[in-house]
């Protein structure tokens, strides 16, 4: 759909592009380009759907297997304390885009809420999308061949 940021990113065509580390049968996870956190990850369906409800079986299905394969993948590379897991399904429910659905997955760390979000309107991270992209891809493909086979 024209104006879908996860819609677009598939049609780059281009993976490190479009900060996208991993193509399942149904689903794609890639990088959040404004994360609250360094490793904010996203996991999204190929199709454009709007209601998690309304979604076929195999999309919801691959989905949960996605999410422990992902959390392991964040904690090897960057060791949170935690996660927050979750959708915002509709404009009053939050979503920034309301008619793809899409699972967030933010590492946690201790301590990691700071004053900068409110006071100075800004975030803090450690390191750039693509240095994140870098660090995670290698163990995204690894999970894609085990896919394979």
């Amino acid at each position: 759909m024209k104006g879908c940021v996860f819609c677009e990113a598939l049609r780059q065509k281009d993976d490190e592009k479009a900060l996208i580390l991993y193509h399942g049968q149904h689903n794609f996870v890639l990088i959040n380009r404004y994360p609250y956190t360094t490793g904010h990850l996203m996991i999204a369906p190929y199709r454009h759907l709007a209601e998690l409800d309304r979604a076929p079986l195999d999309i919801l299905e691959e989905v949960a297997q996605l999410v422990p394969a992902t959390i392991r993948i964040l904690k090897k590379v960057y060791r949170p304390h935690g996660f927050n897991l979750g959708m915002n399904l509709g404009q009053s429910a939050g979503a920034g885009v309301v008619d793809h659905f899409h699972l967030h997955l933010v590492p946690r760390w201790t301590g990691d809420s700071n004053f900068m979000p409110i006071i100075g309107e800004t975030r803090v991270f450690c390191e750039d999308l693509l240095t994140t992209y870098q660090r995670l891809k290698p163990y995204f493909a690894r999970e894609e061949k085990k896919q394979e086979k």
